[in-house]
């Protein structure tokens, strides 16, 4: 089985991860940054702006399960490509919307589901979700690791987290991971 790798950014990586996490044909799934111009930024670091990182997840996935134009899919659904720098109270550049491609390939298939989502896609404003090609990424503290599966109750995860991977489940329904 040969495992692909994708790098997404939107918003906090605590809402990315829950829902990859759920994804059928996703065996991994870390949170961390990309993007930057410090090397090994800390969660600290990151969240003051300063470091020019974005907070990303990076998703292995069996591309014989789910494509990653699927998984694009996804990320456009659970997230707002709309917005410069924000997602909802989360504002700063670590909060951009953005695709890191790991070769020429992805490049291609992200810029037409770009091209899809901005042409048939429920939002009025224009997508400005970054493509870039990945140069390196940071993995996040290991306390960052399946965030909200262990701090669900927390105000944040609550308010933010379970909203999006509640969406995440009524309109990806078809792509849950079957329940173990």
């Amino acid at each position: 089985m040969a495992i692909e790798t994708a790098t997404l950014g939107g918003g906090c990586f605590w809402c990315l991860e829950a829902v990859y996490e759920l994804v059928e044909g996703v065996s991994r799934v870390k949170s961390g940054y990309a993007g930057g111009h410090v090397p090994d930024p800390t969660y600290e670091a990151v969240c003051s702006g300063s470091t020019g990182h974005a907070e990303v997840v990076q998703v292995d996935f069996d591309p014989d399960v789910i494509s990653y134009a699927e998984i694009l899919e996804i990320f456009f659904g659970i997230h707002d490509p709309t917005t410069l720098n924000r997602q909802g109270n989360d504002v700063g550049t670590q909060y951009r919307s953005v695709i890191y491609t790991h070769d020429e390939e992805q490049a291609g298939t992200a810029r037409e589901v770009v091209a899809e989502v901005s042409e048939n896609g429920p939002w009025d404003d224009p997508i400005v979700t970054e493509m870039v090609g990945l140069t390196r990424f940071w993995p996040a503290e290991d306390y960052h690791d399946q965030y909200f599966r262990r701090n669900g109750g927390q105000p944040y995860c609550a308010a933010v987290v379970g909203p999006k991977v509640a969406k995440f489940r009524q309109r990806f329904a078809h792509r849950l991971r079957p329940a173990e």
